[in-house]
């Protein structure tokens, strides 16, 4: 509620947010009071009946000695006996309380090192070094609930420069793709190869450092823009940086900025509207121009008349390097060489722009009913 303001306030959520709140306030005090009462009443519940039990030996054993049956020293020894056999008692209550945190913790800890660790490296894995760009899919399969299919038996050969658009309707197993070629994934079955070499058999971070990635989600980290830009290549000269920044477009906003450059933006680029951050995030990878590039929705954000720029950009930046573009506005990728066309994890159609509209099958749909009057 805090995060989204906006959005309660639009809604005129306010009243029902606070009732909400309210409602689980009250019911973290009440739990709040039993545990500490619980927690707080163990060491004095145990002191008490210690002192009723010294106390009980005490009578008892008055009355004894009166009558004769104990002398008053053995008396004194049987409450010394008493108090040091309950003394134990006494401390264990005493630490009650930090022992079931103590175990709760714990349990915490345990479930993490339990979770499934990452696929380790293999020891003599390949460093991917000026890759040339050639892709294959062979045999794939992938899911992330065993017990639901998503990616089966998928096949793709992709050549050294290509521009691979790849579409389908939500949920179609398209960002699963992407997934899998950065391996963030490793596949159920089958193999991915980049150059020849089993992603599997290669570096996870020499292969995702030949892909250049834009993403619908954007990420900024806070900083200065010319961090966020150079987050690639901290290295990068000044001149670099605005070069990039002028091919994505985002020159110009920057410079309206208070400080320019070395504007200080607020953690995820808060204080910048959608589009903006999308913009600094195509010039973070105009910057690096890596070998391989995926573009997953990259300008869902930017207007119409600077989309067009920004495509333009991306034409030239794609030049000799493989590249992989997801999207929804079938418009921005008429120009790709090769369109799979996806569907519930499978390739149903594959070709280029003009031979899938001539086929009038699924994709003619979806690009159909995007521009039908």
């Amino acid at each position: 509620m805090l995060g989204n303001q906006k959005v309660v306030q639009a809604f005129a959520h306010e009243a029902d947010a606070q009732e909400k709140f309210e409602d689980i306030n009250e019911d973290l005090r009440v739990w709040s009071l039993k545990a500490t009462f619980f927690s707080s009443i163990t060491n004095p519940a145990t002191r008490f009946v210690n002192s009723l039990v010294y106390a009980s030996v005490g009578i008892a054993g008055a009355f004894a000695a009166v009558k004769g049956l104990l002398s008053v020293g053995q008396l004194s020894s049987f409450l010394s006996y008493a108090n040091q056999y309950t003394k134990p008692f006494n401390e264990i209550s005493g630490v009650i309380t930090e022992l079931q945190n103590a175990l709760a913790s714990a349990a915490r800890v345990f479930e993490l090192i339990d979770e499934e660790p990452e696929v380790p490296e293999k020891p003599d894995a390949a460093v991917l070094s000026n890759a040339k760009g050639e892709v294959s899919l062979e045999h794939v399969y992938f899911s992330y609930n065993p017990e639901t299919a998503l990616i089966e038996d998928m096949n793709l050969k992709v050549r050294q420069g290509q521009r691979v658009a790849i579409v389908g309707p939500t949920g179609c197993g398209k960002s699963t793709v992407i997934n899998l070629l950065m391996r963030f994934y490793d596949v159920d079955s089958g193999s991915i190869q980049v150059d020849g070499t089993d992603v599997r058999h290669m570096t996870r971070q020499s292969l995702r450092t030949s892909y250049g990635m834009v993403l619908q989600e954007t990420w900024l980290k806070s900083g200065t823009i010319r961090e966020n830009i150079a987050y690639g290549r901290p290295d990068a000269a000044e001149e670099e940086i605005i070069l990039a920044a002028k091919e994505a477009h985002a020159h110009g906003f920057i410079r309206r900025m208070p400080e320019g450059y070395d504007t200080i933006i607020s953690e995820d680029g808060g204080n910048l509207s959608q589009g903006q951050k999308q913009l600094l995030c195509i010039a973070r990878v105009m910057l690096c121009l890596p070998p391989m590039l995926i573009l997953d929705e990259a300008t869902s954000s930017i207007d119409t008349r600077t989309e067009i720029k920004i495509q333009k950009a991306f034409g030239k930046m794609m030049e000799g390097r493989t590249s992989f573009i997801v999207a929804h506005r079938l418009s921005t990728i008429k120009e790709a060489d090769v369109i799979l066309v996806m569907r519930d994890g499978h390739i149903i159609e594959q070709g280029t722009h003009d031979s899938l509209i001539s086929q009038n099958g699924f994709y003619a749909q979806l690009y159909n009913s995007q521009f039908a009057v």
